[in-house]
């Protein structure tokens, strides 16, 4: 098999990945439980190269007055949200097998409890007990078969949701007074005592959100880098910080990860982990507008300038300098930026002028602004397709903030997305055959992409077609922000966000 440098960076880096695990612990979790006392004890495996952990376990049910099941499990006081890619191994027995995320008081076989649970025939329902000892009850969700699953607890608020292979979430949501610290993980059950049942669960995350009452630029929780194969889905956290990390950018030889923290630049070595700050001369206000040239020589970053902190757009080479270049002149107002041009030639950014927020390039020569849209609404996020034909966009001018495209001089501007979500900033993959973008929920301001909402990935052809969600990320501001593909159009760089243990 022949591998490409992109390739072979990654293969090395996985290899290194390293998690210090006591007896107990598997993955992310503190310990796996039998819980039941079912007939065959159960088993767990996680892989560090993939982030994927096999289950195997039978059971005789979980329902009615008790449960036997198999359990990965961490306590986790408050709210929560853990979500999961999750799949049956083989046709099974019982098609009321069931896998999925639970919630409950204790370890015994009647606890309390609220589970996301999806079964080995088309039923998927959020499933309950109120008290210890209750009969087992359920709301149907209705989606058949879905690949990813959610539970998500606000105060005793449980809301499961699933969705199939390239669809929106589905939801249903139920008060179930809990304990405020429960059990929480994943599990499987093969609804039968003698039998023991496989599954697979990939993109395992324990989400703990930030606080309702957070002020935004100013409270912070954790962050992760990661990766995703956008064929198969799979997710690989590749680093984690507890403060707030935004817009990874691949470099052009698949070598490093560039993002921004704390009004820093940071190169991320891929194949060792190695952190390391880039020279950006004076300019150490910089937000998360970074983009890099076409030939992979040269960066742009936009520095907040001054004590109105006008954000303004510098070059420099992509190793660093202590002397960036200005390129916009803060006293017009702010500059967005967002990309160059395949030629090298211009930057496109949004531009804060004349009161109106629109989209505007300038020469790097000349230093010549040129505007190319012209609304009272907030055009933002521009990026040319590589071949230089088109420029993509995100406007609010039809009330709920969508992408549009428009010829590289303006003209024959027209709306491209057309769904009831708010969809920003569109990137293309290097051999410009898809576009991936970042979607907000309908209920925000649509001129807003805030920190710290639940929100989707998605991924279009850009020759046309319906998009298709790849991810659901609890994340918003700085999750994908910057070009982030990789150079081989496998992959994309994202981040999301939880609050860390101290």
């Amino acid at each position: 098999m022949k591998l490409n440098l992109y390739s072979l960076t990654i293969m090395l880096f996985l290899s290194s990945i390293t998690l210090a695990q006591t007896q107990s612990k598997i993955g992310i979790f503190d310990e796996r439980t039998d819980v039941g006392n079912p007939a065959i004890s159960g088993k767990a495996t996680y892989n560090p190269t993939t982030q994927e952990y096999v289950m195997e376990g039978a059971g005789a049910n979980m329902w009615a007055n008790t449960d036997q099941f198999n359990f990965l499990s961490k306590k986790i006081k408050g709210d929560f949200i853990i979500s999961a890619t999750l799949k049956f191994e083989g046709v099974g027995t019982n098609p009321h097998r069931k896998i999925g995320v639970i919630a409950r008081n204790t370890l015994s076989g009647n606890s309390a409890y609220a589970d996301a649970c999806v079964h080995g025939d088309v039923l998927t329902s959020l499933q309950y007990r109120n008290t210890e000892g209750a009969v087992s009850e359920q709301v149907i969700l209705s989606t058949f078969h879905p690949v990813a699953i959610e539970l998500q607890r606000v105060g005793n608020v449980f809301t499961f949701s699933a969705a199939t292979q390239g669809e929106n979430y589905k939801s249903t949501s139920k008060e179930i007074v809990l304990n405020e610290e429960v059990f929480a993980g994943i599990f499987i059950c093969s609804h039968e005592e003698k039998v023991s049942e496989k599954a697979i669960f990939s993109n395992v995350r324990i989400t703990i959100p930030a606080a309702s009452d957070f002020r935004p630029y100013r409270d912070y929780i954790g962050s992760h880098i990661e990766i995703m194969d956008v064929k198969t889905g799979l997710r690989k956290i590749v680093y984690t910080a507890p403060n707030s990390l935004q817009a990874p950018n691949w470099s052009i030889d698949g070598k490093y990860l560039f993002y921004n923290a704390d009004g820093l630049m940071y190169k991320y070595t891929l194949a060792n982990g190695k952190n390391e700050v880039l020279n950006t001369g004076l300019q150490k206000q910089n937000n998360n507008d970074h983009t890099i040239s076409f030939d992979g020589k040269q960066m742009a970053i936009s520095n907040y300038h001054g004590d109105k902190r006008t954000s303004t757009i510098y070059t420099l080479p992509i190793g660093g300098s202590d002397n960036p270049v200005q390129m916009t002149n803060p006293e017009l107002g702010h500059s967005w930026l967002h990309c160059w041009s395949p030629d090298g030639k211009q930057l496109l950014f949004m531009g804060e002028r004349n009161k109106q927020q629109d989209i505007w390039a300038i020469d790097i020569a000349t230093k010549k602004e040129t505007q190319l849209t012209n609304t009272p609404t907030l055009d933002d996020g521009p990026e040319y397709s590589p071949d230089g034909k088109f420029i993509y966009f995100n406007s609010v001018r039809t009330g709920t903030m969508k992408l549009w495209r428009m010829k590289p001089n303006g003209s024959n501007q027209e709306q491209v997305t057309f769904d009831e979500y708010n969809d920003w900033f569109a990137h293309f993959s290097p051999d410009g055959k898809q576009i991936v973008y970042i979607s907000f929920p309908k209920e925000i301001e649509p001129t807003s992409h805030p920190f710290y909402k639940k929100v989707c990935l998605k991924m279009m052809p850009a020759s046309g077609g319906i998009p298709q969600t790849i991810a659901y990320v609890y994340g918003g501001q700085g999750t994908i922000n910057t070009p982030s593909w990789s150079p081989d159009s496998k992959y994309i760089a994202f981040v999301s966000n939880t609050k860390l243990d101290k």
